[in-house]
């Protein structure tokens, strides 16, 4: 499946573009392949820390993700994990350590994905999140939900395996859904939740149920959150969030009812906006948008027909 893309910016949804990396899952159990892999010498290698890896600006203005050789790497014997090969046989592997390393010459700096994941390439964008997605995951799936037992890491960070009771866990990938809705006016549905700081608003979004099917999980939140039914719905993108770890699905929805009255638990506040209206409350500073690099602003920019104006 392809990655739909913002037609009213013609940009990929940031974190959802084609990376260039073919992840060779096939690999991940192979120890000999592995081990020739990571010693090659055009292998590339970088480190991930609570969510974080050291990137670069550049002075040209790109911003990279600092790799070195595999040779350069600091030791690990566990926590070494596979993200793929590129169209020129590089391969690329990510080290989970409890800090970052430093830099002799102090020009890099630690980031996550929201700070730079909309200025890295589609290249380092896709290594970084599938890196941060492992590192979440193993951080906090470290015993077994069988027996209670310790795991282990296999299949280069992607199984934890229980010696104990020989069960096999995967990473988790938590569907959620985002939508923009609209009513029959054309205004499109934006929310504050509780714990935003004041004037921020967004998409709604929630996660899907055990039973339920997406479209339902997007009639269900937002009936839960903001009071309003919706009809037709329509789905857009996914953006992969690995905070810690959701998959979110996009979509615009159609509102078949007006009044508003939000939950108070997680909306503490939503309103309809006419472009017009977004426009001058972004402006003047009312209404703070969402971050560019969710899936939230491009939701918002397929509806408003151009990027949002940054007050």
């Amino acid at each position: 499946m392809t990655t739909s893309t913002d037609h009213a910016t013609d940009r990929p949804i940031t974190l959802s573009a084609p990376s260039g990396i073919d992840r060779s899952a096939h690999h991940r159990l192979d120890e000999a392949w592995l081990a020739a892999a990571w010693s090659h010498p055009t292998t590339r290698v970088f480190v991930v820390s609570g969510g974080q890896a050291l990137v670069d600006d550049a002075p040209d203005g790109r911003t990279e993700l600092v790799m070195t050789p595999s040779f350069e790497a600091p030791p690990t014997e566990n926590h070494r994990y596979f993200l793929g090969t590129d169209e020129e046989g590089v391969r690329y592997f990510a080290l989970q350590k409890d800090s970052l390393p430093g830099r002799m010459d102090q020009s890099a700096r630690p980031a996550g994905l929201r700070e730079a994941g909309a200025l890295l390439s589609e290249r380092d964008a896709g290594l970084l999140v599938h890196a941060v997605a492992l590192e979440n995951w193993q951080r906090l799936h470290r015993f077994c939900s069988r027996c209670g037992q310790r795991t282990v890491i296999a299949a280069a960070g992607h199984i934890r395996r229980c010696s104990a009771c020989g069960a096999e866990h995967y990473p988790r990938t938590d569907p959620a859904v985002i939508m923009l809705v609209k009513d029959d006016q054309d205004r499109a549905l934006l929310g504050r939740q509780v714990h935003w700081p004041e004037g921020r608003f967004s998409t709604l979004a929630g996660f899907v149920e055990p039973g339920e099917s997406i479209e339902q999980a997007v009639v269900r939140e937002v009936a839960e959150e903001a009071g309003v039914t919706v009809g037709e719905v329509e789905y857009v993108a996914s953006q992969p969030w690995p905070f810690p770890s959701s998959l979110m699905l996009g979509f615009m929805a159609r509102a078949t009812s007006s009044r508003i009255q939000v939950d108070g638990e997680e909306i503490h506040e939503a309103r309809w906006f006419s472009r017009d209206d977004l426009r001058a409350a972004i402006e003047s500073g009312e209404v703070l948008p969402p971050s560019g690099i969710s899936i939230a602003a491009r939701l918002i920019e397929l509806w408003y027909g151009e990027p949002l104006p940054r007050g």
